[in-house]
C-alpha cells in the first residue's frame, strides 16, 4: 500500500503545476558515423531543450546524451568538441560496435534524468515532438511513443517490407506498435523496469510494450535523412527482424510440429496411392519421379525445420553466455 501511495504521489505531483519537480530530461543519441549530421543534431536538439527550459517544462540539468556504437569515421572525435562546447552535451563511447539496440540500452542504463527521450541522429524523427512527449509526462504518462504518420520518405521496398513485417509480428502474436520506431520517451521507473530485462538479443520496440505502465502515441511525419547514408541498410533489417521474431514468438517452431503433421499426412496418402496403383492397375510405370520428388520435398523441409530450430538455439546459446550487451569505454560530462 506504500508503494501505491507513493506512485500516486508522483503523478500528482508531476501533473499539477505549482507542485511539481523539476524535470530533467536526457536525449539519447545512437551514432555509427554520423559525422556528417552531428553538429546540425546537436544544435537541433540543443534549441529544443532551450525552448523547453524557457518554458520551465524541464529543468537546468537537462542534456543531450551522443552515444558512439564504435564509430569508424570523425563522430567521437565531434562528440568531443560538442561536450567542450556546451555542458548540456555528453558523450559516450562504448567499446566497440554493439549495434543500434545495445547503444540505446547503453544511454537509457547510464543517463540520469526523470524522462529519457531516445531518437536517431539522422534528425527523421522530429525533435519538435519531444516538447509534446515532456507535456505527456507531467499529465503523468510513463511511456509515449513517436509513431510515423506516414512512410512519404522511404524507398518502396522499405515502405512494402516494413508493413510486411509489422503484419508478420501480428500474426505471429508479438506486441509491436505499428509504423513506430526507437522514437519515444520513458518516464525513470519505466527505464528502471526495464533493467529486469536480461535479454542480450535486444528488440526494444517489442521490450518497452512488455514493462507496462501508461502510455499514449504522439504522431509525426518522418522527414528525410539530413546527410550520410542509412545505418540499416537490408542484412541489418533482416537480423532485426530474425531477432524480433524469435525474441517474442513461438509461433514458427509451432509451425513445424504443423508443417512436419502435414507432410507425415501426405506421405501417407502418396504410400496409399502408390500401392493402390501397383496392386489395381497396370499403369505403374518405374521412374525417377515418384522417388526423387518426394526426397526432395521432405529433405527441403527437414532443413528448413532445422534452419529455424537452429535460430533460435543460436539465440538460447547467446543467452545463456550472459555476456555483457555493451562495455563503456569512456564518457564525458555525465
Amino acid at each position: 500500500m506504500q508503494t501505491v501511495f507513493l506512485a500516486q504521489s508522483l503523478i500528482r505531483t508531476r501533473a499539477f503545476g505549482p507542485k511539481r519537480q523539476t524535470v530533467e530530461l536526457a536525449i539519447i543519441v545512437p551514432c555509427y558515423n554520423e559525422q556528417e549530421v552531428l553538429t546540425e543534431a546537436a544544435n537541433r536538439l540543443l534549441a529544443v531543450l532551450s525552448r523547453l527550459l524557457d518554458a520551465a517544462k524541464i529543468g537546468p540539468k537537462s542534456k543531450a546524451i551522443f552515444v558512439d556504437d564504435g564509430s569508424k569515421d570523425q563522430t567521437w572525435s565531434i562528440i568531443e568538441q560538442l561536450c567542450v562546447r556546451d555542458d548540456r552535451i555528453s558523450g559516450i563511447k562504448l567499446s566497440r560496435n554493439r549495434g543500434h539496440q545495445s547503444a540505446l540500452l547503453a544511454g537509457l542504463f547510464t543517463a540520469n534524468g526523470d524522462a529519457l527521450v531516445t531518437i536517431d541522429a539522422d534528425l527523421q524523427d522530429d525533435p519538435e515532438v519531444i516538447e509534446r512527449m515532456i507535456d505527456a509526462f507531467l499529465r503523468g504518462v510513463d511511456v509515449v511513443y513517436g509513431v510515423r504518420s506516414n512512410r512519404q520518405t522511404d524507398t518502396l521496398f522499405k515502405r512494402v517490407s516494413a508493413q510486411a513485417f509489422y503484419r508478420l509480428m501480428q500474426l505471429l502474436g508479438a506486441e509491436s506498435l505499428h509504423n513506430h520506431g526507437d522514437f519515444r520517451m520513458m518516464s525513470r521507473r519505466a527505464v528502471e523496469s526495464l533493467k529486469g530485462f536480461r535479454e542480450v538479443n535486444l528488440f526494444l520496440r517489442g521490450l518497452v510494450p512488455l514493462v507496462g505502465f501508461r502510455s499514449e502515441i504522439v504522431y509525426y511525419e518522418r522527414k528525410e535523412r539530413l546527410a550520410g547514408e542509412t545505418k540499416y541498410p537490408l542484412p541489418k533489417m533482416i537480423a532485426l527482424a530474425l531477432t524480433a521474431i524469435t525474441s517474442f514468438s513461438v509461433v514458427p517452431l509451432r509451425i513445424i510440429t504443423l508443417l512436419g503433421f502435414a507432410v507425415f499426412l501426405l506421405s501417407i496418402a502418396m504410400m496409399a496411392w502408390a500401392l493402390g496403383v501397383r496392386l489395381l492397375t497396370d499403369s505403374a510405370l518405374p521412374g525417377w519421379a515418384s522417388t526423387v520428388l518426394p526426397v526432395y520435398f521432405i529433405g527441403g523441409v527437414q532443413i528448413l525445420c532445422i534452419g529455424v530450430i537452429g535460430e533460435y538455439l543460436g539465440k538460447i546459446y547467446a543467452e545463456v553466455k550472459g555476456r555483457p550487451r555493451y562495455i563503456i569505454e569512456k564518457a564525458i560530462n555525465l
